[in-house]
């Protein structure tokens, strides 16, 4: 999203986006942290599929998520920072959705597992680790971003673009 193309609705959709991500995070906080999470926010992930703007919005979203959650510097950072480079691949691979949905599974599994390793988990082996995120993220991902992509597919926004 370059300066030249922002405007207020995008601001919104971006700000709607966090909103929705940092709230159902921390509603669901019981599966949402922890070594086994399916942080089923992250379904929002995939959004970049349909809008830029989500981008910021999900990076943000887990931003808050992760600081109202309690959780970690290390986890506050490169946690969000997963998020970001997922959201960033999965726009750019948008015209292929399940590489597109893959790219969240592999940054969280890689990154966040690392970080339940180290700052959670240090008795759980580190693959360990990594394998529980990537499970919990690909339920996130491939079930319920995909429906969720069909579903706003579907909707009158988004079938005009």
């Amino acid at each position: 999203m370059s300066p030249s193309s922002f405007n207020a609705r995008k601001l919104t959709l971006a700000a709607m986006i966090a909103a929705i991500y940092t709230v159902l995070t921390l509603i669901l906080a019981p599966i949402s942290y922890g070594e086994v999470q399916v942080r089923l926010s992250e379904a929002l992930t995939l959004l970049p599929i349909l809008f830029p703007e989500a981008i910021p919005g999900v990076t943000l979203g887990c931003l808050l998520a992760n600081i109202f959650g309690g959780a970690m510097l290390p986890d506050i950072v490169f946690g969000t920072l997963a998020t970001f480079l997922a959201a960033v691949l999965t726009y750019r691979f948008r015209s292929n959705h399940w590489l597109a949905a893959s790219m969240p599974v592999l940054f969280n599994g890689l990154i966040v597992g690392a970080v339940v390793h180290f700052c959670y988990a240090p008795g759980v082996a580190l693959p360990l680790c990594m394998l529980f995120v990537a499970v919990g993220e690909a339920i996130s991902c491939y079930l319920a971003g995909t429906l969720l992509i069909q579903v706003l597919r579907r909707t009158p926004l988004v079938s005009k673009k």
